[in-house]
């Protein structure tokens, strides 16, 4: 690819990007030498190692490739037999490091198949972990190699701090015996020995061999008689311990030498990942996608984003070409957007065949090709005595020269810079020429023949830039099959220009060109009539179907809540009802006991028989109708508690818990609803009945006062167990478990709260007196859980 395409589209600020990705200088180098390729398969396989590394990083996060240096002199020298320096051994170190690390993060789970492209990768590498751990164990840093990298260093090293330690003793001693003498009660290094500062004037007193001064000359640093031996000992031994140091270096580097070939291969792979993964943060950082690849110079960008514009700015284009036509011309008024249109099909031309993706919306294809041309921009040179037009002439000829049908080519304001009918019809020759070669082409333009040219031409297509004449601003919006207007005597007139200028200008064109523009205008009048018309087509669909669905969601709601309403009412009515029979036959009863003696008993009697009928009546019009009856009747006979029903006047399912009266009434519980419902009104069910110790004890209690019922009983445990409880956290456990044992007819239960301090028992007992349904409750006894446990019984 020609370098110079790459400057004038700006390829270079993606590679910078690019770079800052990299973590590694190996890395970063392969970002800076990355360049187009023009080959199907490096492309497409490129795309796949970017959308590969993009969807790991997705999956599991982002890996680390810092502590990659370019290792390969070091390498060289194991080659030849020679040791590494510290520094050395730890760049080795630390690209085993990395290697470690990428392959834990490249090893991917049976459900992750199939293997994509970095698999391979990934299980080449090799971290030697046993050379690397000897490398870690011996080296702690770059200025310290460990005491116990060998024994022989181990040694040296005890026999230094021994030294170290007598030849502070001595000069400590000396210090305090001739403090006076010393300008500073201090130990210091002069030399790589131990001096005590002597002042000037007590020389010839203090024996040692002088090794420094003061600036002044008042203090002398003079290493004592006394540990002259010391220090030559120390001295020695620091030797020693460097010929210990370079002998553990020689013996890791030695171990380095079977593996220089695997080390290189990782160095290159790591380098390679890096590389891969930094393409993928491009990818990320520019919200791109993967766009597909053909051979035959298709295109077709969809919401395309130029990558070095403002996101939140930037105008996504739609553009095709290669299919029906091959050659766009692009017209419309300046800063309409023509030149960012040219340079981002250009640079995603470019990032595609780097194996980069580009910010566009999934399923954007791209085509490969060869080269690239563009001749973009104000070439103008003074040093070479060029004017705009020749400058941009001596590119064209170079275009021209090179082109052929695997080329894509760019001209921004071709023709123009000269007369307009000579660049005008200059620009159509050199279009002509670039169709005739199949070369893909797409050109900007002012010039009305061009436009005339495109609609007259089989292969070559209109386009332009919309603008908006009222606002005087561009919408950046691409119109594809639609030549636009420069608009130039409508911006006038909107900037200020007198009327009678902008007439006269227009008295001045041809009339063919005049009628032409009419035409465009009345066009562009229609498109956008059409455009309006059809968003509001669509939102006016839109704001019908949101109505429709809010409709039938209130219709729903209005139905369930009108079916619940009419159901709570009727099960309120029936209970008023229940509660007012049994106070009157309660009642009745009383007054029968007391007139028996009177003689007016069958008097009360035939009166409570009308009250009964009449109440009766009100019940079973407040009952709730049901069109249909039971498909099949039931007879009492054969209706067992237990059984499973359907109350069709409440649309609910229940289970039968007392047999039928005389009048064929029975009670029903449907959940924690227990309603006494006629047989009439039921329907069985194909189900088992209900059978166990539960449903034993209900058949001995099946009479209106037995209540112990099957609804939750099942379920309910008898028991409920507040050990380890606060108060406050007890009481609403044993709330809702009371109501629950309450609501399941459970006739007692037990209350688990242990003995400890006696707080819980007392808060415990201190509730239930509060409780309106509870009939007592009493301590457990002996076998029932004694003092730790409490009674409860309901009323």
């Amino acid at each position: 690819m020609n370098q110079k395409v790459l400057k004038t589209l700006e390829y270079h600020k993606i590679i910078e990007k690019l770079t800052e990705y990299a973590a590694s200088e190996p890395g970063k180098r392969l970002c800076r030498e990355l360049e187009p390729s023009s080959d199907f398969e490096e492309i497409v396989q490129a795309q796949a190692e970017t959308a590969d590394a993009a969807a790991r990083v997705r999956q599991k996060g982002s890996v680390s490739f810092a502590g990659i240096s370019d290792i390969g002199g070091s390498l060289k020298r194991l080659e030849i037999g020679s040791s590494l320096s510290i520094h050395e051994l730890l760049a080795v170190s630390s690209l085993l490091t990395c290697a470690a690390r990428a392959k834990n993060y490249g090893r991917r789970q049976e459900s992750e198949l199939p293997d994509d492209s970095l698999d391979e990768m990934f299980r080449s590498l090799e971290p030697l972990t046993n050379v690397n751990n000897e490398i870690t164990r011996c080296i702690i840093s770059e200025e310290e190699v460990a005491d116990d990298a060998s024994p022989g260093l181990r040694h040296v090293r005890r026999q230094m701090k021994i030294t170290g330690d007598r030849v502070h003793t001595q000069l400590n001693a000396i210090l305090n015996s001739s403090r006076t003498m010393l300008q500073d009660p201090v130990i210091t290094m002069r030399d790589g020995r131990y001096c005590l500062p002597v002042k000037a004037e007590y020389k010839s007193s203090f024996q040692g061999m002088v090794h420094d001064q003061s600036a002044t000359g008042s203090t002398l640093f003079i290493e004592p008689m006394a540990i002259i031996k010391l220090n030559n000992e120390l001295r020695e031994l620091e030797i020693r311990e460097q010929k210990e140091i370079e002998m553990v270096l020689a013996a890791l580097s030695m171990e380095l030498v079977p593996y220089v070939e695997t080390i290189l291969i990782n160095l290159k792979l790591l380098t390679k990942l890096d590389f891969i993964f930094a393409r993928a943060a491009l990818a990320r950082h520019y919200n791109c996608s993967m766009p597909k690849f053909n051979k035959n110079g298709y295109i077709h960008i969809k919401d395309g984003r130029h990558p070095l514009l403002d996101p939140k700015k930037v105008v996504p284009i739609n553009v095709y070409l290669g299919k029906d036509f091959d050659l766009l011309i692009v017209t419309g008024p300046n800063t309409g957007g023509k030149t960012v249109f040219l340079k981002t099909v250009g640079l995603f031309t470019l990032m595609g065949q780097s194996g980069l993706q580009i910010p566009a919306f999934d399923g954007s294809e791209l085509a490969v090709f060869d080269e690239v041309f563009a001749d973009i921009g104000d070439e103008q040179s003074i040093e070479q005595s060029l004017s705009t037009f020749s400058a941009h002439m001596t590119n064209i000829v170079r275009i021209l020269e090179k082109a052929d049908s695997h080329s894509l080519c760019l001209f921004d304001e071709l023709g123009a810079g000269t007369d307009p009918t000579e660049g005008a019809a200059l620009a159509i020759a050199v279009l002509s020429f670039l169709h005739n070669m199949k070369c893909r082409t797409m050109a900007t333009t002012h010039y009305s023949e061009l436009k005339v040219y495109a609609l007259t031409t089989p292969g070559v297509e209109n386009a332009c830039c919309e603008f908006d004449v009222e606002t005087l601003r561009p919408t950046y919006r691409l119109l594809i099959g639609i030549p636009g207007k420069s608009n130039a005597f409508a911006i006038s007139q909107k900037l200020g220009l007198p009327d009678f200028i902008i007439q006269d200008a227009k008295s001045r064109l041809e009339e063919g060109d005049e009628a032409f523009e009419d035409l465009l205008a009345s066009l562009e009048e229609s498109r956008v009539t059409i455009e309006k018309e059809r968003e509001e087509i669509a939102s006016y669909k839109s704001e019908i179907s949101r109505l429709k669905s809010r409709l039938e969601q209130k219709e729903e709601r209005f139905d369930e809540r009108k079916d619940k309403l009419i159901r709570n009412a009727n099960e309120e009515a029936q209970r008023i009802l229940r509660e007012a029979k049994e106070t009157a036959d309660q009642t009745i009863r009383q007054i029968n006991k007391l007139a028996q003696s009177s003689g007016v008993g069958k008097e009360l009697e035939a009166e409570r028989t009308k009250l009964r009928e009449k109440l009766d009546k009100v019940d079973k019009n407040l009952s709730l109708k049901n069109e249909k009856g039971p498909k099949k009747t039931i007879s009492p006979k054969k209706l067992k508690i237990g059984d499973g029903v359907k109350v069709l006047t409440m649309n609910l399912n229940g289970t039968v818990s007392s047999l039928p009266n005389a009048k064929g009434d029975l009670y029903v519980q449907m959940g924690i609803l227990r309603s006494l419902v006629n047989i009439k009104d039921l329907e069985l069910l194909n189900e088992p009945a209900i059978s166990g110790p539960g449903m034993d004890l209900m058949k001995k209690n099946n009479t209106g006062s037995g209540k112990i019922k099957m609804s939750k009983s099942f379920s309910v445990s008898p028991e409920v167990n507040l050990i380890g409880m606060t108060v406050d956290e007890a009481i609403p456990v044993l709330d809702k478990y009371l109501d629950d044992a309450y609501l399941a007819h459970l006739p007692k239960v037990r209350v688990v709260h242990g003995r400890g301090t006696g707080a819980l028992k007392a808060g415990v007992h201190k509730h239930l007196k509060k409780l309106k349904y509870v009939k007592e409750f009493r301590l457990g006894d002996f076998g029932e859980g004694d003092t730790g446990v409490t009674i409860v019984t309901f009323k």
